[in-house]
């Protein structure tokens, strides 16, 4: 017969602090800051919580563009369907640099006008209202 106080006491198994709040992410971590890292200055440093961020949101985006491929009836994914799945994505990037062309049309703009103002002589006429 043993004696309880003579045997060992097992103890519950504590897990390591950087284990319990290590999150669990869909893509490797060094892959998500090399790529990160290809596009910044090298001086530039990135916190912890932006690495986390950028992978949730990388998966996320996989996610959506995996529901949309979904909607297609076919067995096989193809390029094709990849490609619309995508298509969001794509158009945001298209509206963006639409917009960077349309703002600097109008910027153009302005300077036109100003400098039409200034050979019509409207600057001086408001200078000489002003005093």
């Amino acid at each position: 017969m043993t004696d309880d106080k003579s045997a060992p006491k097992s103890k519950p198994e504590k897990k390591a602090p950087a284990e319990e709040t290590k999150e669990k992410t869909a893509f490797p971590e060094a892959a998500v800051v090399r790529i990160m890292k290809r596009h910044m200055d090298k001086e530039k440093m990135i916190k912890k919580a932006v690495k986390v961020g950028m992978n949730k949101w990388l998966e996320q985006m996989c996610a959506n563009v995996s529901k949309t491929m979904n909607q297609f009836p076919y067995v096989m994914m193809t390029l094709s369907e990849f490609s619309h799945g995508r298509k969001i994505y794509d158009t945001l990037e298209e509206f963006d640099k639409e917009k960077e062309r349309i703002l600097a049309h109008l910027d153009a703009m302005k300077k036109d006008i100003e400098r039409l103002e200034r050979d019509l002589g409207k600057v001086e006429e408001d200078v000489i209202e002003l005093s």
